[in-house]
Parts: C-alpha cells; sequence; structure tokens
C-alpha cells in the first residue's frame, strides 16, 4: 500500500478465466484511502465493455462444468474458502478500513462475517434441492429440482465490501452458477482480495471473474450482455431501477437490494439509555453509511425532552478519526462527494425549519485535514414531510420526530417509500407485538439497533427498498435456482 508522500502504488487488473489478465484500456483509477487521501492503495482498471464480454465468455465456457459439479465439491471449496478468509480477515480487515473508512473494529468484524456466511452457504450444496409429488398415473415419478441459472452478475456497493459481495457469490456459487463480480470502484482492493480467497479455495478457472470499472461502463455492460442469466444489485434506488428496465428487456431475473430510511421509535416506557445507544449505535457506526442505519428517531412526546438532551450528549462525546485508530467510533465518508451530499442535506434541514442540536459541518485541522469528515448530526423538531425525514442521507445525520402515541409514531414510521428495517424500545410486550405487526419493514428490532443482521437468516425490505426478493439464509436459493418438475414414467414392463 503506498503512504503519503510515495510516488508509486500497486497496479491491480482483472481477474477473468482463472488469470490476473490486464484490461483492453489504459485508464487507471486511484484508490484513496478517505481519512487522508495523500495515501494511494493502489491504480484499479476503469474496464471497458470488450473486459466484461471476456469475463462473461470465461463465466458462459465455465458453467456446463461448474454445474456438473457435484455438491460436495462445491461444498468443499466454500469451507475453503472460508478458512482462508478467517485466517486472512485482519488483512482483509485493514484494506477494508484504509479505502472505505469505517473503523478497524468494524473491518475486521466485517472479514470474520464474511467467514460465517461462507460457511453457512458451503452447507447448502448437501441439502435437499427438490421435492416428490404424488402423480395420478401411480407408474409416473413426480418430482421437482432446483437448477442453477448460468452466468450471473454480481454488482456490489463500498459500504460493505465484503459482507454483500460475499453474501451473494457464496450462494451464487454454491448453487451451481457462475459470476461475473463488478465491484463498487470506491473500494476495489477488498473486492481484490476477496477474488484471491476463492481462488486460493480452488475454485475452477472461469467460475469466478472479477471485472473493475464504473458503474455506467462495467455495470451497464453486464446488464445489458444477453449472456447474463441474472443481476444482483446493492445499491442506490435510480440505478437499480434502471439496470432493472435494461436487463429485463432479455429476460434476465433481476434481484434489487435498495435504500432505507430506518427508524427506531422510543415508547414512553423505554429505557432511555438503552433508546440512546441503540440510536446511536445505529446512526453513526460506519459513518451511517448502511442501508440499515438509523436516519430517523421517532419519539413519544412523554420522553422527548430526557432523550434528546441525552442523545445530543452522546453524540458529542463520540470520537470521530481516522479508523485505523482503534479509538475512534466513527471514521471519514468514503469520498469528497459523499461529504458534499451529506452536508447539503444538512442545509437542506435548516432551510426546512429543524433544529440543528450539533453538529452539521466539516471536522478540518489534525487529523481531519486530508479526510472526508463530518461531525456526528442531530436535528430536532423535524417533521414527517421534511426532506431530510423523506430521503436516504447515508451519513451520520439523524433526525429527531416528535410523536402523540405509539400509533402515531407508527403512521410516521411507515410514512416513507422504503421499508428496510425499524426497532422500537420498549418495556412492554402488547406494544412490541403491535409494532411487530404494522410496520412495514423486512427486518424488524425490538430493543435492539436498526443495523445488523444475522448470516444465516432472511435479509431484505419492503416498498422502495427491494424488488420483494430476500437475500441470505436458505432465502437465497429463490433467487440463485429455477425449478424443473420432471415426470419420469416407466416403460412397458417386458
Amino acid at each position: 500500500m503506498g503512504r503519503p508522500g510515495e510516488t508509486t502504488e500497486p497496479r491491480y487488473r482483472n481477474y477473468v478465466g482463472g488469470e490476473w489478465v490486464e484490461p483492453s484500456g489504459t485508464e487507471l483509477r486511484p484508490d484513496q484511502n478517505p481519512a487522508d487521501t495523500r495515501e494511494v492503495l493502489g491504480d484499479f482498471p476503469r474496464s471497458s465493455e470488450a473486459d466484461v464480454q471476456r469475463a462473461v465468455d470465461a463465466a458462459a465456457a465455465a458453467f456446463p462444468g461448474w454445474r456438473r459439479t457435484s455438491g460436495p465439491q462445491r461444498s468443499a471449496i466454500l469451507t475453503r474458502a472460508a478458512e482462508i478468509l478467517e485466517r486472512r480477515a485482519r488483512e482483509v480487515g485493514e484494506a477494508l478500513t484504509s479505502e472505505e473508512g469505517k473503523t478497524i473494529g468494524e473491518g475486521v468484524g466485517e472479514a470474520n462475517r464474511g467467514a460465517q456466511i461462507l460457511r453457512f452457504f458451503a452447507g447448502e450444496p448437501l441439502r435437499a434441492f427438490g421435492e416428490t409429488y404424488s402423480a395420478s398415473n401411480p407408474e409416473t415419478f413426480l418430482f421437482t429440482e432446483r437448477v442453477p441459472l448460468g452466468v450471473v452478475g454480481v454488482i456490489t456497493p463500498w459500504n460493505f465490501p465484503v459482507a454483500i459481495p460475499v453474501w451473494k457469490l457464496a450462494p451464487c456459487l454454491a448453487y451451481g452458477n457462475t459470476a461475473v463480480f463488478k465491484p463498487a470502484e470506491l473500494t476495489p482492493l477488498t473486492a481484490h482480495l476477496i477474488t484471491e480467497v476463492f481462488a486460493e479455495a480452488g475454485l475452477p478457472a472461469g467460475v469466478l471473474n472479477l471485472v473493475h470499472g464504473p458503474g455506467d461502463v462495467v455495470g451497464e455492460a453486464l446488464a445489458r450482455n444477453p449472456s447474463v442469466n441474472a443481476i444482483t444489485f446493492t445499491g442506490s434506488n435510480a440505478v437499480g431501477r434502471h439496470l432493472h428496465h435494461v436487463a429485463s428487456e432479455h429476460g434476465a431475473k433481476v434481484q434489487l437490494e435498495l435504500g432505507g430510511k430506518n427508524p427506531v421509535i422510543v415508547a414512553a416506557d423505554a429505557d432511555l439509555n438503552q433508546a440512546v445507544e441503540i440510536t446511536t449505535s445505529g446512526a453513526m457506526r460506519s459513518t451511517g453509511q448502511k442501508c440499515t442505519a438509523t436516519s430517523r428517531v421517532i419519539v413519544v412526546e412523554p420522553v422527548l425532552r430526557d432523550f434528546t438532551d441525552a442523545l445530543v450528549a452522546r453524540a458529542r462525546s463520540l470520537k470521530v478519526g481516522p479508523g485505523m485508530d482503534p479509538s475512534s467510533y466513527m471514521g471519514p465518508l468514503v469520498s469528497e462527494e459523499r461529504r458534499r451530499a451529506v452536508l447539503d442535506y444538512v442545509a437542506v434541514g435548516r432551510q426546512e425549519g429543524a433544529r440543528l442540536l450539533t453538529g452539521g459541518e466539516p471536522l478540518t485541522g489534525p487529523p481531519f485535514a486530508h479526510g472526508h469528515y463530518v461531525a456526528p448530526t442531530v436535528f430536532a423538531e423535524v417533521a414527517p414531510q421534511m426532506k431530510i425525514a423523506q430521503e436516504e442521507i447515508f451519513g451520520p445525520v439523524v433526525a429527531v420526530i416528535p410523536a402523540k402515541s405509539l400509533d402515531d409514531a407508527i403512521e410516521i414510521a411507515n410514512g416513507v417509500g422504503f421499508g428496510l428495517s425499524a426497532s422500537l424500545v420498549t418495556r412492554d410486550i402488547r406494544r412490541a407485538f403491535d409494532f411487530i405487526r404494522a410496520i412495514e419493514a423486512g427486518v424488524v428490532h425490538v430493543n435492539s439497533e436498526t443495523a445488523g443482521a444475522e448470516p444465516h437468516v432472511p435479509f431484505g425490505g419492503m416498498k422502495g427498498s427491494s424488488s420483494y426478493s430476500r437475500e441470505q439464509g436458505r432465502a437465497a436459493i429463490e433467487f440463485f435456482t429455477q425449478l424443473k418438475t420432471v415426470y419420469l414414467d416407466m416403460p412397458p414392463a417386458g
């Protein structure tokens, strides 16, 4: 990795057909550390449509052999990948922190989570892949089997550059598909290391291919390619909807995981210390750059003032700094573009009449001078229809919204176009079940933060947060396979 003042950085390549290959063009993109942009971690290709075609051809050529590979063999490769990633967790976590900005604890934790996901999906090829049925004809053996889709385009974001690629790639490969992996341009080094892990585990040539480059070139070419049978995408709503339209034109199956505007509801009987910690962690960890991050906290009026005062005090106490500093609670935003976007939302919030209680400004001076830092930000007196209460900010900004009652709070919580994650803080089990039944979210928490998901259970959202499919756990089989129904009649006796 390059250090401040160095003039040469490693030059990375794509991975196609089991080899690290040069892209068709010479254009490169430097991978900068958002905590200190003077540090360049390496130069990565800005690939072309020709590079995508080369990768798709390799994946298509590898598919017949991989789909015939036995379940135990695929399981063994994924198990080895889990062991390798676990062994390299510190290295991968440091790369993640260096190019994305989240704290080193979060970075290494995410690498270990990736290993857990791989272990889960290593078991999937050993499970039942179909069902038997009773047929009208007693001589008919009637059954179904699940079969792979073929070549899958895997397009992933920068905010979870280990967990999200792994929770897409692991089931994709476990169920017999081949993949072309297009990672975010902001986190290419982590993607390179993940690909190394699969290659070291013994994945056959062409089963996994990595193509670096801009989304409007590489992602677009993947979605448009008629040899790509499916696209799985996590990212912004606008890009996801566009890719869905493009890929659907040639009949590809499409899976979208998109944005969130996730609420914590604080009931009148809530433990306020718990509520403050749940809100702070959900809103400020990873610098708020999670689709499941807490963006709204809806507080019933009897505890509004006490909760708000405590939340502001907690936000002001957080240590912001480079993610590699183990004492940092919150690191930088991933890029200057993201910092400008967050500060623009802060300005809009003030213009709309929300009261800025703390934060809302860029942090300057040592150690912030060369990074993309914003102070933890809390708004109060936020009305539900305000832009900062409706749109995904993707930064360390939380809006406090008053509510008259739990029913009012749930109505406010549901009054957005997203439905990914939501949480309620309460001591009352009846309130908890009322919330669980009424909230429009795919991931529901009671007395825990909106962010976070176990690796073995379904993950996904409602409304504008997804395409109504689910990732992770056994639910992943629904997207990455298709059903074949078989009528096997016996030949005449004799």
